[in-house]
């Protein structure tokens, strides 16, 4: 379509500040990676003290927090980097970004005036170190907002009410819980708090020199926002803080444009004056735009730092557990997905104490254990996870009279530990196995059409071989796992299409015809198993989902 065509020579940059890290992917007009730069917080940023870009508060449990800082000063570096490898900025035209999800920064008062005049000639980190309220933020693996949930549900009728208002039920890490708990602990803060951004809108703001809106679709994840009218909603503002909504400020489309580059960019390192910034979003929509996710029935795997499953719907059905967005990059349908906490770090845990310290070893034990693991059903808990909802913890039980024809119904036995290699194949498919439980449950399709599958594991051919078998259908990657930053690079190139066309344009018409050529093309990794295996492991499925709501009754937070 040539109306849809990019302007040759052009440049799109999109960031993806990450939980560990801060990575950049430049693609150029037909859509193929062109640079890639990332900074990694523990290693160069070790003066902010963080243990995997986190820290953990030693007196309230649960509270996991980012120092603000840190995300300002990964930027002044991923610059000097693209700088350093002569990177022309002036060819650049667009710019956006993901982000961790749910994270909340405060601004303090005044610091607008500090956004708006920042000198060229100084580093961001220089210029920005006393604007904020609160110098640690709370971020999504945080679960120390219980009390708040319970309270902001009961206010808005119940937990179920609450999902059909604003797409979820509460949780600990929406920033709308984290404003509540600020708003009754530190109320000296929170009115000294001039504008609270999300992780997103506020990198954003720091690109554009001036607070940027909050997007629709990360907006979805705060428990503030009306999903079908994607304004705020004065029910939830009001269960959660006083005068919120100005403190918030506006919503914007995904798509919309939040505005030009700063001009400190533009006297730092000769970006155009005309550079359009466009909307930042969540990590795991970026993700949905970088996978090319457009059609009912695709699902997405993203195996990172928290897991997550996520797929497109054409309507919004409220549920306890799954989360709906706003499509980021279709304005009628809606993103659907389930998050859980516990991912690589702890499969890290796993590969340290039972493999050696090594994935070669890890995988060694994948492929000499059979499948379904003689019975053996695993549990890990490093974090206090979501999905389910449960404290941190190791369960581990084995089927008594295991037949492979005849897993349902058997009763089980707990045990302290198993050997090793079944430890490796018990926690990937223990993960693999409620992923695909809760998948269906929310009404995602059984077999799904496809997979793509994400994120850092993605890479490792083993899982995703036990992926196939567990659900049943092929599973495709794309060439690079960390498909944030790319789905960021391509939004910005979205967004400067649909600010050039003055209207929103479908993303699938900018790449229409030449999907294979470019560095969004997914390829096939691991084609489905057989489906004698796949009945089996949907008996085994069942199985471990009974022992998994005991374990809810019996330990859940909810």
């Amino acid at each position: 379509m040539e109306g849809f065509s990019l302007p040759q020579d052009s440049l799109f940059l999109g960031f993806d500040c990450s939980t560990q890290s801060l990575k950049a992917t430049v693609l150029d007009a037909n859509l193929k990676i062109f640079a890639t730069e990332v900074v990694h917080f523990d290693n160069e940023l070790p003066h902010y003290k963080t243990k995997d870009g986190v820290i953990r508060d030693p007196l309230v449990n649960g509270r996991i927090l980012s120092p603000a800082l840190m995300w300002v000063e990964a930027l002044d570096i991923i610059l000097q980097k693209f700088k350093k490898s002569n990177l022309d900025f002036g060819k650049i035209i667009a710019v956006s970004g993901s982000a961790q999800q749910h994270g909340s920064v405060y601004w303090k008062r005044g610091s607008s005036n500090i956004l708006s005049s920042l000198d060229s000639k100084k580093s961001l980190v220089d210029q920005l170190g006393d604007a904020f309220s609160i110098k640690e933020t709370p971020i999504w693996m945080d679960c120390s907002t219980t009390e708040q949930c319970r309270a902001i549900e009961k206010a808005v009728g119940g937990a179920l009410e609450l999902s059909k208002l604003t797409g979820s039920c509460a949780h600990e890490r929406y920033a709308g819980p984290q404003i509540r708990k600020l708003f009754e602990t530190q109320p000296e803060v929170y009115a000294i708090t001039e504008r609270i951004s999300l992780i997103s809108s506020f990198m954003a703001s720091l690109l554009i020199g001036g607070y940027a809106c909050i997007d629709h679709t990360d907006g979805a994840g705060m428990n503030l926002m009306d999903i079908e009218f994607r304004v705020w909603s004065k029910i939830a503002l009001e269960a959660t803080a006083l005068d919120l909504e100005k403190k918030l400020g506006n919503l914007a489309p995904a798509h919309a444009v939040a505005g030009f580059l700063s001009k400190y960019y533009v006297e730092r390192y000769d970006f155009k004056k005309d550079c359009l910034v466009i909307q930042w979003s969540g990590d795991n929509p970026n993700s949905l735009a970088g996978l090319t996710l457009n059609t009912p029935g695709d699902l997405a795997i993203s195996l990172g730092t928290s897991d997550t499953v996520f797929g497109i719907a054409t309507d919004h059905k409220p549920s306890l557990e799954g989360h709906t967005f706003p499509n980021p990059v279709d304005t009628e349908d809606y993103m659907v997905m389930l998050v859980y906490k516990n991912g690589s770090l702890t499969r890290e845990d796993i590969r340290n104490r039972s493999a050696n310290r090594s994935w070669e070893v890890f995988n060694t034990y994948l492929q000499q254990t059979p499948p379904l693991n003689g019975g053996k059903i695993g549990f890990y808990y490093k974090e206090h996870e979501i999905l389910p909802p449960l404290p941190i913890g190791e369960h581990r039980y084995v089927l008594e009279n295991f037949e492979d024809d005849s897993l349902y119904g058997i009763k089980e036995h707990r045990v302290i530990e198993f050997d090793a290699p079944s430890e490796v194949r018990a926690i990937m498919e223990g993960q693999l196995l409620s992923m695909r439980a809760h998948a269906e449950k929310i009404g995602m399709p059984s077999p799904p059409r496809r997979i793509i599958a994400t994120g850092g594991a993605s890479a490792n051919k083993c899982i995703l071989n036990l992926m196939a078998s567990i659900f049943g259908c092929n599973v495709y990657t794309v060439q690079r796992p960390d498909s944030a930053s790319l789905g960021a690079a391509l939004r910005a190139a979205h967004g400067w299409l649909c600010n050039k066309k003055g209207t929103f344009v479908p993303i699938k018409d900018m790449y229409m015809d030449k999907l294979e050529h470019t560095s969004l093309n997914c390829k096939l990794s691991a084609p489905a198993g057989d489906q004698e295996l796949v009945a089996k492991y949907t008996l085994l499925m069942k199985r471990r989902t009974e022992i998994e709501n005991d374990l809810v009754q019996k330990l859940g937070r909810i």
